[in-house]
């Protein structure tokens, strides 16, 4: 038996018996010595963090429970490649937003740490090997994620001040939350907006303040949600209207073959090697800035108003270098 093993069962022991257990008694049931019993009740504290506290009076170990909460040994059923993963995993949600879940995921992490340094293994170098980088986020203050996490979650309705960038003006809403979308570096709010009386996208970063009421959620199915929001090309909602066709040059088609920009997408390769990609939108403005930042090496074939505004957007581009 390892020493895990035998911190586990150690656990077990302290966690079944209501009165001190004897350093005898340990040592019987976990067919050790002495010694070994008071290494493992020494890792047992310091490393997993255990309340297992000395009692002069009965002369045994017990653990110190707090009222309505049960001790857990954190990861001793984990194997290397678990724990390196779920580091992995703290790591990512680390840089999703800077500050959210910080204080929640930090013990998580460290116990982590703790149960790697044990094992002689360390972080083998895990977080420094790793490199996120995040373009384009606008910050969202975690207490307003939090709360618009918080009443997603628990169905409750939140009252916001919003401010929308397109209208440049600050708007009061309730609204019950549906669910929570980080796409693109940003996070925002789907939900039903009681204001307005129709579903609509917010972007977390623009609530100026949000109130959670006690007052239970309007809750909308998720197959509606889905055909909602999710038919038609980029962040806009609404069903798709139209079918955009984009030709890529031989050189940039190699890596736009392999990207997914919507799941009813659909590509050709063309015999001089150029790729065209067919994709349904209803909202052809966050398409148009996707297509503008391939400048030269795509052409859009169809439809002409989408064609014509990107030539549009290139003319007035180049009036400013001439």
């Amino acid at each position: 038996m390892n020493k895990f093993d035998r911190i586990q069962q150690l656990h077990a022991i302290l966690e079944h018996r209501r009165t001190p257990v004897s350093l005898p008694e340990l040592m019987e049931d976990l067919e050790c010595g002495e010694a070994t019993v008071k290494r493992l009740i020494a890792k047992f504290r310091h490393e997993f963090d255990a309340p297992v506290v000395y009692n002069r009076t009965h002369n045994g170990y017990r653990l110190e429970r707090q009222p309505d909460t049960r001790y857990e040994v954190p990861g001793l059923w984990f194997t290397v490649a678990e724990l390196h993963a779920l580091l992995t995993i703290h790591e990512l949600l680390a840089h999703l937003q800077p500050g959210i879940l910080k204080s929640e995921l930090s013990t998580f992490c460290n116990r982590i740490k703790k149960i790697l340094a044990s094992r002689g293994l360390g972080e083998s170098e895990l977080l420094t090997r790793i490199r996120i980088c995040r373009i384009a986020g606008r910050p969202a203050l975690p207490a307003h994620f939090n709360q618009a996490a918080k009443a997603t979650l628990e169905r409750i309705q939140l009252k916001i001040q919003y401010y929308g960038r397109s209208s440049n003006t600050l708007t009061s809403r309730t609204i019950s939350p549906q669910r929570m979308v980080h796409y693109r570096e940003n996070w925002y709010l789907d939900g039903w907006c009681h204001t307005t009386e129709a579903l609509r996208i917010f972007s977390v970063d623009r609530l100026q303040s949000i109130e959670p009421l006690k007052i239970k959620a309007r809750d909308i199915p998720a197959k509606e949600l889905d055909n909602h929001f999710m038919p038609a090309y980029g962040l806009f909602a609404g069903a798709a209207t139209a079918t955009a066709k984009l030709r890529f040059t031989p050189e940039r088609a190699r890596w736009v073959a392999d990207e997914q920009w919507h799941p009813e997408q659909h590509g050709e390769w063309c015999a001089d090697g150029s790729y065209i990609l067919s994709l349904p939108y209803s909202d052809h403005r966050e398409l148009l800035l996707d297509i503008l930042k391939y400048g030269p090496d795509v052409e859009v074939l169809a439809p002409p108003e989408v064609r014509g505004e990107v030539k549009k957007r290139l003319l007035l581009a180049l009036k400013k270098y001439e």
